[in-house]
């Protein structure tokens, strides 16, 4: 019995770890380790319209423009009309400028032909083109769509000697030119009684629409000095 005794217990240790079929414990999903979760980036929303309302394609008589800029290549072609600018305005009156620091076209020889001062081009790039929502070479390409869709009436456009019109008048003289040209579309400018530009409104395809409460001449009659 002594000797039974002994063996239970040499043997009783061994019986209970064989017995002890426990496994680590398992890690709970919620304390495991997990790979980095890579953050979902959300686009910003880009305006499909930028916000204005409409474009003010600005024509300058020439002889008035040069005098003021002399030494402007345009001048040494004495043109009627000169292209100022293409000009975001909204409808209450207001218009935007200055909207960044984009920089303007890579090549700005590729628009000699519409602004062949390369100082009035970056001018009209920072000041007007960057309110356009559109590329610097979409919008000096929409620029040059929208002059050349204004025929000039011929007796501006073949001016000899001074002459003196009313603006009513003179706004007569364009939309002869253009038929499909509404009076609404068109404003003139002018100085001492003297023309110096006529504007086109434009919708953001370049094409007329109603001027919003834009300043036009109110003078009697408008002289007129040939290019």
């Amino acid at each position: 019995m002594k000797n039974a005794s002994i063996l239970a217990i040499i043997l009783l240790p061994l019986l209970l770890l064989g017995c002890n079929t426990s496994k680590a414990p398992t890690q709970s999903p919620n304390t495991a380790q997990q790979p980095p979760r890579q953050q979902t980036r959300i686009p910003q929303a880009v305006p499909s319209d930028p916000p204005f309302d409409y474009y003010l394609l600005n024509l300058s008589w020439s002889p008035e423009f040069c005098e003021a800029h002399p030494t402007a290549r345009e001048c040494a072609q004495h043109p009627a009309f000169v292209l100022h600018g293409l000009w975001p305005q909204n409808a209450n009156g207001t218009y935007p400028q200055n909207c960044s620091n984009a920089p303007g076209p890579s090549n700005p020889a590729a628009y000699r032909d519409i602004y062949p001062d390369p100082g009035l081009l970056r001018h009209e790039w920072k000041t007007h083109g960057t309110c356009s929502g559109l590329s610097p070479d979409a919008f000096f390409t929409l620029a040059r769509r929208a002059l050349h869709s204004i025929a000039i009436p011929t007796r501006l456009a073949h001016l000899d000697q001074q002459t003196s019109l009313p603006p009513a008048q003179i706004i007569g003289l364009f939309q002869t030119a253009n038929p499909t040209l509404p009076a609404a579309s068109l404003a003139l400018s002018c100085g001492n009684n003297r023309l110096t530009a006529v504007e086109v409104c434009m919708d953001k395809s370049a094409q007329p629409t109603a001027c919003g409460p834009i300043r036009s001449c109110r003078a009697n009659t408008v002289r007129i000095t040939p290019p």
